[in-house]
């Protein structure tokens, strides 16, 4: 291969020339965003734009924010990467960070959503096999309408056949039952096990994202830890959507009033630089060396930008934030839903975790409302083909909720 062709390019801008080249996985908005400062984003004609998106619930500080910058930029000069072949301090401190404000006891650190969701699955299996010695064939229930990401394993515990399809055979030992509905679970367990002990654990999301923001019943999930208290299957709770203060508190299980043995977090746990975590309380820690690895997981670079998002969310007001500006948000929703009332169905979510659901027979679908807000300046993201998204960076001001709402306003206005 020439120079030439290595130091070869061409203009971003350019959507026919990107597509000619990058693998056609996404359905991208033509839009092709430049910069960003705080809650703002701007596209490269020069375009400005109030995100409520935050990178899918990722830009937990919004976009510039100092303190992150100061973070990767003094470590991006001390020391970016070794491997786990040594100790790295930055990710020790992380995991100390994290048990100390967490029910877990050790970390395992990755570099996505979907691998933290595949390493609890494998510290499941191991479990099964090793402490429940009896599970020749371990099965671990998900629910439907859920996500836990695109590899073969999460994809296959993903309870959407829509992500499934043309990706068969899928992985065995999963099983699925309806959200919020503890019948179904324990009518499960005992068809699964038939006799003979085979659900190992229920993993399962504390508010269910991609599957259209449904927050998990108090109930159901009380009941959920006193099934798995009783029997020793594992409860799983995957937090990579509602972990480090989206729900207005640090993770979402703290919504629910039960632990976890085993979570998992990704998305806005360093803002925006990749990383994934699964944490476990010590009944379940039963990975040995060879077990498991990840080669970028927990590397200086990325443990030190982590760090600083959990200090500045844990001292600088973003909790309280959060929580406020839920509530105006949602208080701002409900008013254009009864405004709509052929419309809308229902306003739902935690902290800055929301979703306002379209009815079924509405002549609408989630898709056209973020296009034509996003023509008026305002990014927000579908959770399925009747429910729109609102997942701002957790910075977000008064203001800027109003604005986001007034946007929404004038959107319908034009589309009803």
């Amino acid at each position: 291969m020439s120079t030439a062709t290595l130091t070869s390019s061409f203009d971003v801008t350019e959507r026919d020339t990107f597509d000619k080249y990058v693998m056609n996985t996404y359905g991208r908005f033509p839009v092709t965003i430049e910069k960003g400062e705080g809650c703002k984003l701007w596209d490269t004609e020069g375009k400005e734009y109030l995100d409520f998106v935050a990178g899918i619930a990722t830009c937990t500080l919004g976009h510039g924010h100092p303190a992150l910058i100061e973070a990767v930029t003094e470590q991006i000069k001390k020391l970016h990467h070794v491997s786990n072949l040594y100790y790295i301090p930055e990710q020790g401190e992380l995991a100390k960070k994290i048990v100390e404000n967490s029910c877990a006891d050790k970390v395992f650190f990755c570099n996505s959503g979907a691998e933290a969701n595949e390493a609890a699955i494998k510290l499941v299996r191991k479990y099964a096999h090793t402490v429940l010695e009896f599970l020749e064939e371990p099965v671990i229930l998900t629910a439907k309408s859920s996500f836990h990401g695109r590899t073969l394993a999460t994809v296959t515990a993903t309870g959407q056949p829509k992500y499934q399809k043309h990706f068969q055979p899928l992985v065995p030992g999963f099983e699925y039952v309806n959200y919020n509905d503890i019948r179904a679970v324990e009518e499960a367990i005992t068809d699964i096990d038939e006799g003979d002990r085979r659900v190992a654990a229920i993993m399962i999301e504390p508010l269910q994202g991609e599957g259209g923001v449904r927050p998990g019943d108090l109930d159901y999930f009380l009941r959920l830890r006193k099934i798995c208290d009783d029997t020793g299957i594992l409860l799983v709770f995957d937090e990579v959507q509602v972990g480090v203060g989206r729900t207005g508190k640090m993770w979402g299980y703290e919504n629910l009033g039960v632990e976890p043995d085993i979570f998992t977090s990704a998305k806005g746990l360093a803002g925006g630089i990749p990383i994934g975590a699964m944490m476990c309380k010590a009944s379940c820690d039963v990975f040995e060396p060879g077990n498991h690895a990840s080669t970028f997981g927990g590397n200086p670079f990325v443990c030190a930008a982590a760090l600083k998002v959990l200090e500045t969310v844990e001292s600088g007001g973003i909790l309280q934030n959060v929580q406020a500006r839920g509530e105006q948000l949602r208080t701002r929703l409900r008013a254009i839903a009864t405004a709509y009332p052929q419309i809308f169905e229902e306003v739902r979510g935690w902290g800055l975790i929301n979703g306002i659901e379209i009815k079924a027979d509405a002549d609408l679908t989630s898709i056209e409302v973020v296009k034509k807000a996003m023509e008026k300046g305002l990014l927000l993201a579908p959770a399925g083909p009747k429910v729109i998204r609102f997942v701002p960076p957790l910075i977000i001001s008064s203001e800027e909720i109003d604005q986001g709402a007034d946007i929404l306003e004038q959107t319908l206005k034009d589309l009803v």
